[in-house]
């Protein structure tokens, strides 16, 4: 094991600021597409129901959600199967509940741990956003709907056939762009690995560049490795790819322009640009696929389902209390707060807070509009569902701008409701959701943050010993060096997403920062040593840079 020091200090409260967290940033490079397919997914099954005169019934039309952009298509279909039984199986659980009991002190408990489970499930899953709010938001709300059992099935079978129509419209972009996704990916790793090139490893700006770049390595590989399918196209991305990490490993300003032409082409639609790499290097890759295994971390499920369960159980019953007639809102506003850790809980409890008083207020700008007719309402649902993707790219509070009149549009389905009393209960229920939400993700303490960077400290140290012993090796087999490398990349961008979230913590033991940054520093200087023996970079130094990378 490593001997460096391990310097550890008690890491202060997280400070909990209001600069920045509203800040406007740019828009996902793929913001039109889940804005279209959302819009193509409800449009549908929302028109059929107005059609047929049962706009009541369009909530669970609606419920089809859209995950999973950033997979490749063939871990898309998988995915999006997932998320819709996990829709079925929360709305089945609400429904038959809501069917028997008219408690709402049971309901809201009910919802709460839906909403936990909800939360756990999403996250070690990774399935992406829009997360468990989206699942929490339709089974909290289905609660509260008038129900009895012989009306469940109908109504699942709806949600079903809505969900159904939400898969295809998300697999069809698959017909004119297969391989999509991976070449985003892989675009957006040389993007980030370019902006650490021109750093040339040196200047204040180069720490957050190089996690920036290695996480967006680290994404790219996850979405390469998401199907066991190999193609000419996935191989000339993983070349790609492995350029990225080489440019990560020993930055140089003059590879930075060749690296951002690739990635303007990959953003295109013409054939993906070839990267040279030695045959060596090129033969090694065909055994990424063993690397798998490191890219699954379920994450500080623990906590968060506590702080979830908690959170959302007291913000209902708080909600109840004050005689509000929804109370689900309530509870949906603390689910949709938890985050990594309280510093950005707390900016989540910002934007939501922000975002819902300005929706409401928008709402209240457009319900004469909306109330000139159900397809007046409909219309305009429609068209903040759109503009809620179109901008919750850029901030969260943005998005929320949008969802906030789209909710409270789909509660008039069933019948038209004052302004006013619609106004003050959201309100009030944001209000009494973010405040409650937060206090819960106070007390329930993570203390198993710092037991992840010791773990994380630890893997890191062992995958660059291995390396390292690799290296000293008058002649290391080509594969066993390629297999270290890679999954010291990955020690290395673990650490430091585990070492910023738990930095992000209160309560809990000192962090040892000095050791975190010396591991960080001896891990990359390995990593570029292991590249230059792969041939993967110019021949100069290595011996030097080899006697450092020992333990």
């Amino acid at each position: 094991m490593s001997s460096t020091p391990s310097a550890s200090t008690s890491p202060p409260a997280p400070r909990l600021p209001l600069a920045g967290v509203l800040r406007v940033g740019r828009p996902s490079d793929i913001w039109f597409k889940p804005a279209l397919s959302v819009v193509a997914a409800i449009t549908p099954p929302t028109l059929t129901l107005l059609a047929l005169g049962r706009l009541d019934l369009a909530m669970y039309a609606m419920a089809g959600s859209l995950y999973a952009h950033n997979r490749p298509y063939a871990a898309r279909a998988g995915v999006l199967g997932w998320v819709v039984l996990g829709m079925l199986g929360g709305l089945a659980v609400a429904l038959v509940t809501a069917s028997l009991t008219d408690s709402a002190a049971v309901l809201v408990t009910v919802g709460a741990l839906l909403a936990a489970a909800q939360k756990v499930l999403c996250d070690a899953t990774r399935v992406g956003p829009p997360g468990n709010v989206v699942l929490t938001f339709v089974s909290s709300a289905s609660l509260f709907a008038p129900q009895t059992l012989d009306q469940v099935p109908g109504h699942l079978a709806l949600a079903a056939a809505t969900g159904a129509w939400a898969w295809l419209v998300c697999m069809a972009p698959a017909l004119v762009r297969p391989h999509g996704p991976e070449r985003r990916a892989t675009a957006t790793a040389l993007t980030a690995a370019a902006a650490y090139a021109d750093t040339g490893g040196t200047g204040e700006g180069h720490a957050p560049a190089r996690a920036a770049g290695y996480a967006a390595v680290h994404a790219a590989w996850q979405s390469l490795l998401a199907t066991r399918a190999r193609s000419r196209t996935r191989r000339s991305l993983e070349r790609l790819v492995v350029r990225a990490e080489v440019a990560l490993a020993a930055p140089a300003q003059a590879e930075a322009e060749r690296l951002r032409a690739w990635a303007r082409a990959l953003r295109g639609t013409g054939p993906v640009p070839q990267a040279c790499l030695p045959s060596a290097a090129a033969d090694e890759l065909l055994g990424v696929d063993a690397a798998r295994s490191l890219w699954t971390r379920l994450g500080p499920l623990t906590p968060l389902a506590a702080r979830t369960a908690l959170g959302c159980a007291l913000a209902g019953y708080a909600s109840l209390a004050l005689g509000i007639g929804r109370p689900y809102w309530a509870l949906v506003t603390a689910a949709s707060l938890y985050q990594a850790n309280i510093a950005l809980t707390w900016s989540r409890a910002v934007q939501r807070v922000v975002g819902n008083v300005v929706g409401v207020l928008v709402f209240a700008a457009v319900a004469p509009l909306a109330h000139l007719g159900q397809a007046a309402l409909v219309l305009c649902c429609l068209a903040f569902s759109f503009g809620a993707e179109l901008l919750i790219s850029r901030n969260y509070w943005l998005g929320s701008v949008c969802v906030t009149p789209m909710a409270l549009l789909i509660t008039e389905f069933a019948g038209y409701r004052a302004t006013g009393e619609l106004v003050t209960e959201r309100v009030a229920d944001t209000v009494v959701g973010a405040l409650v939400g937060f206090a819960a993700a106070v007390a329930v303490t993570n203390r198993r943050a710092g037991d992840r960077v010791e773990r994380a400290l630890t893997a890191a140290d062992r995958a660059r010993e291995h390396a390292a012993r690799l290296l000293a090796e008058p002649g290391p087999d080509p594969a066993a060096l390629e297999a270290a490398r890679r999954g010291l990349a990955v020690a290395l961008a673990d650490l430091r997403a585990t070492a910023d979230a738990a930095a992000g913590e209160w309560w809990q033991r000192a962090l040892p920062q000095e050791r975190v940054v010396l591991t960080e520093q001896s891990g990359h200087r390995t990593l570029a040593a292991t590249a230059r023996r792969q041939g993967l970079l110019p021949d100069q130094g290595t011996a030097t840079e080899t006697e450092d990378a020992r333990p």
